[in-house]
């Protein structure tokens, strides 16, 4: 069979946008799996009946970007015979680390306009439910920053950008395949918004932005470690503002929403 024709009548774009986007309701679905025994097992050990915000959130970080990513991620490599050239990562050059910052700064930027633009039309963004968690709890804040770099940044982007955009790269265009595997990373965070349909859609659109960033920081350099850290930067960033609020100007957190 040439590689033109098609296979189950889908053309290997199709196919390929369909297996991306099922890897990261998988890699999702196995991170369920995941919390769901860790939440069993501190149950257990505790002899509570309840889970703690602050606990819950722990879990979830490890089951969701500790565990069921990388797995997912590192078992469709190994199963397609994918290996470290297909995810291209290495030690950042001056020139990379200059990227990251750069990557950095221009999602700070990108995000105030949006947040301008959402105020200017009267709109509502949702709340995170790791950020409720570090605002009621700020003491959790310099672990959060810790996780950023360590869980966050490199389980996300492993499998959004390492193993999802890489796939899509193979059949389309550098822009195509950013905005696509945009399309698998975005939608997915709604099950960590707080609020109605509109203000987690509205959440939803903005968070392309950062994704964009962080998939055009990739296709860039070559390099998974520079989004990574510039993922993880973004995320210690956000949540070292929102401890500053949480401890000296409180009427300021609303600003974080986003």
């Amino acid at each position: 069979m040439s590689t033109t024709e098609t296979r189950w009548g889908l053309s290997p774009r199709v196919r390929a946008v369909l297996l991306t986007y099922a890897l990261a309701v998988l890699a999702f679905g196995v991170g369920v799996v995941f919390l769901t025994a860790i939440a069993v097992v501190y149950l257990s050990a505790t002899g509570s009946d309840q889970i703690s915000a602050v606990a819950s959130l722990g879990m979830s970080l490890i089951a969701l970007q500790g565990l069921a990513f990388p797995l997912v991620s590192l078992t469709y490599l190994h199963r397609r015979g994918l290996g470290r050239d297909f995810l291209d990562y290495s030690l950042p050059s001056l020139r990379e680390l200059g990227q990251t910052v750069l990557t950095f700064l221009g999602i700070i930027a990108l995000i105030i306009v949006a947040g301008l633009v959402i105020q200017t039309l009267g709109l509502e963004a949702a709340s995170n439910t790791a950020g409720e968690t570090a605002s009621a709890n700020p003491e959790i804040v310099p672990f959060l920053i810790l996780a950023s770099f360590l869980l966050i940044g490199p389980g996300e982007e492993l499998l959004f950008r390492g193993v999802i955009q890489g796939t899509l790269r193979k059949h389309f265009s550098a822009p195509a395949a950013i905005l696509l595997a945009s399309g698998a990373f975005a939608p997915l965070h709604i099950t960590a918004l707080i609020g109605d349909l509109q203000a987690g859609l509205v959440t939803i659109a903005v968070l392309f932005l950062p994704s964009l960033a962080f998939g055009y920081a990739y296709e860039k350099t070559d390099n998974l470690v520079v989004p990574a850290l510039a993922h993880g930067l973004y995320d210690a960033f956000l949540f070292a503002m929102l401890y500053l609020a949480t401890a000296y100007a409180p009427e300021t957190q609303s600003l974080l929403g986003l």
